[in-house]
């Protein structure tokens, strides 16, 4: 047995239970992960509190971790007992949503999914990075961004790996600095600086919060609009999703190895395994200055007899 977080009904974050259940069956491709760290985003939040994917309660929640193999099925060949890896478990390309997130003692996750953890990172800053990287690499992908262009980035910053020639973000009063700290040439308080008022044009707007209706002023007359968001709120926009991919991950060792590439942690947190409600709640503020990671995960030794392989 394993203590989980779980929910069985959609609503608030009043509905996650910890509770003691089964550790997960292996399967042939699949390695059992020991949990070390995991972080939070919106989607965990989104799924919990209505059914935007079709769900089977009891649900885990979760995506992202960072942790210890434990056990490996009969066709997994690149990675061994004790590997420290990490990555985003639930791939939303799949027929059907995972049932069992990270926010557990164990998960089972496909060895295409994750990658060795990076040595000069904790397990809490690698717990941080999956779905933020994947997303943010997916659509610079998906723009067909190109080396010495220019992109504005509507609700944080980045471009940097792609050989941005400037980087523009907004943010609002509080996070300017964090903001700039993160590596963005220009940052905007969209407080008190309207579209309309910002004279320079970009070769990319990526929109993180879903304003693309009002962002593709600040676009060139032929430049992609990217939202993450669905449904776009402008026609124009290109919605782009999400690649889930352990080698999107270990192209990025360089550049996390090199300190090119960081994982900002938000100062409230690590959050105990405990008080996984509280993170919830925290993340749901919007207040949040770097990712919400939960540490401090229970550290059981199950007997690896009473692992199955299906």
């Amino acid at each position: 047995m394993q203590k989980a977080w779980i929910y069985e009904e959609h609503g608030p974050k009043e509905v996650l239970e910890l509770r003691e259940i089964a550790v997960p069956r292996l399967k042939h491709n699949q390695l059992l992960v020991q949990v070390r760290a995991a972080a939070l985003n919106p989607i965990d939040s989104k799924m919990r509190q209505r059914p935007i994917v079709p769900a089977c309660f009891p649900m885990i929640p979760g995506c992202d971790m960072a942790g210890v193999v434990t056990k490996k099925g009969d066709s997994v060949l690149e990675f061994k007992i004790g590997d420290e890896v990490y990555g985003n478990i639930q791939d939303f390309c799949a027929d059907e949503v995972k049932q069992l997130g990270t926010l557990a003692e164990f998960i089972v996750v496909e060895e295409h999914l994750v990658a060795l953890k990076p040595k000069n990172l904790s397990f809490e800053e690698a717990a941080s990075l999956p779905v933020a990287v994947q997303t943010a690499i997916q659509g610079f992908r998906t723009a067909g961004f190109k080396e010495g262009q220019s992109v504005f980035v509507v609700g944080g910053a980045g471009g940097y790996l792609f050989g941005a020639s400037k980087v523009v973000a907004t943010t609002s009063t509080a996070k300017l600095k964090f903001v700039k700290s993160l590596g963005a040439d220009t940052v905007v308080d969209y407080t008190k600086t309207r579209y309309e008022d910002i004279k320079e044009k970009y070769d990319l707007v990526y929109d993180t919060v879903g304003d693309s209706k009002n962002s593709s002023i600040v676009a060139e007359d032929h430049a992609p609009i990217i939202d993450i968001t669905w449904p776009p709120s402008n026609p124009r926009a290109i919605h782009s999703g999400l690649t889930v991919s352990g080698e999107i991950l270990e192209k990025l060792r360089p550049y996390l190895e090199s300190g090119v590439l960081k994982a900002v942690i938000d100062p409230a947190g690590p959050f105990h395994f405990s008080d996984v409600p509280q993170a919830f709640g925290y993340l749901e503020t919007g207040r949040a200055r770097g990712k919400v990671v939960v540490s401090s995960f229970p550290r059981q030794s199950p007997s690896l007899m009473t692992l199955l392989i299906d």
